[in-house]
């Protein structure tokens, strides 16, 4: 496993809590085979190597590779996601079931994943076992339809319905990758702010601190999450009114930050700081701003010269906010978008 390591002067003013002394490592769920380890039905590997050497600096990883935990063995037959009476199995190509075995194994790591409290989870793209979507469904007439899902990810997602889980080819694109990303910490962060007791005031603290990466993700959303929050009479108990708010915050944060959302709150943002700049600084930030919606710099442009100002001025208020300290600066996620 590699050691959990937060660093960096980007990272130290992070909202909600001082990630660098943090007690519980980030820990990420994986499928073994993309760690480089030998456990592929041909005993070969599926290595990841931005997995591995970028991410793998700051995350705790959790392998778990459900064929040969189930005990299936490597090498072994390959199985296929196969249409059967109307059910979906897991069989080798002579016809041989898995699929209660590998069920059965994955009820029961999941409930050790949980205990593990995970803040994400990268499945295997297109495995029977671990495929979260598209996997190919042999059927008994006709062509293969892909639109199956692995045995054990089908019992994951079922049972952790708000843990963030993607798949690694969907991590080879930059905004997919950042968005990832980005709910791994929050996730992180919730786990975090269970520990310190969950009330109304901490939730509001916690939208108040995602507020604008919120924004980002959805406007819409964002309003339907203060308006929960400003009617907490609605729910028994703090409990409840704290599982609504994470099922929304986790269906606002599933949605893929569009270019025209983050200007918009780049701009928001930019509000709090322009009265304090001159002329000629006032332009430069509106300018690569502007740059950033056209394409012609990277996000990363106009997060850092709010970043600075925010600083210089000592805006509380911004210094707080989580979207310009989404995740570790040194994953350099915001360079790509």
């Amino acid at each position: 496993m590699s050691e959990t390591v937060f660093g960096g002067a980007t990272e130290r003013d992070a909202p909600l809590m001082d990630i660098q002394r943090a007690e519980l490592p980030v820990r990420i769920g994986i499928s073994s085979c993309l760690l480089g380890e030998r456990v592929r039905y041909d005993g070969g590997h599926k290595r990841d190597d931005y997995l591995v050497d970028v991410v793998g600096r700051y995350v705790e990883w959790i392998p778990v590779c459900p064929e040969v935990e189930a005990g299936m063995g490597t090498p072994r037959e390959t199985v296929q996601l196969t249409r059967l009476d109307g059910d979906i199995r897991m069989l080798t190509k002579n016809g041989v079931d898995h699929t209660d075995k590998v069920d059965w194994f994955a009820r029961q790591r999941v409930q050790t994943l949980e205990q593990a409290r995970l803040s994400g989870y990268i499945l295997k793209s297109r495995s029977p076992s671990c495929g979260m979507g598209k996997v190919p469904v042999v059927q008994p007439e006709g062509a293969a339809l892909r639109n199956g899902r692995g045995v054990f990810a089908r019992r994951l997602m079922d049972t952790l319905p708000h843990l963030p889980v993607e798949e690694e080819q969907r991590l080879h694109n930059p905004r997919g990758r950042e968005n990832f990303i980005s709910r791994v910490f929050a996730c992180y962060r919730w786990l975090q702010l269970a520990d310190s007791g969950l009330t109304r005031q901490s939730l509001m603290s916690y939208h108040r601190a995602y507020k604008y990466l919120l924004m980002a993700h959805s406007q819409e959303g964002t309003r339907r999450l203060g308006r929960l929050l400003a009617k907490p009479e609605r729910y028994a108990t703090t409990g409840e009114l704290a599982d609504a708010y994470l099922d929304e915050f986790n269906r606002v944060m599933k949605r893929t930050p569009s270019r025209r959302n983050h200007t918009n709150v780049l701009q928001h943002m930019a509000g709090y700081v322009s009265d304090r700049l001159d002329a000629r600084t006032r332009r430069e930030l509106t300018r690569m701003i502007q740059k950033y919606h056209e394409e012609l710099l990277p996000l990363i442009v106009p997060v850092v010269m709010l970043r600075h100002y925010v600083r210089e001025f000592g805006i509380t208020y911004l210094q707080d906010q989580t979207y310009l300290h989404p995740f570790p600066g040194e994953l350099m996620l915001l360079n790509q978008l």
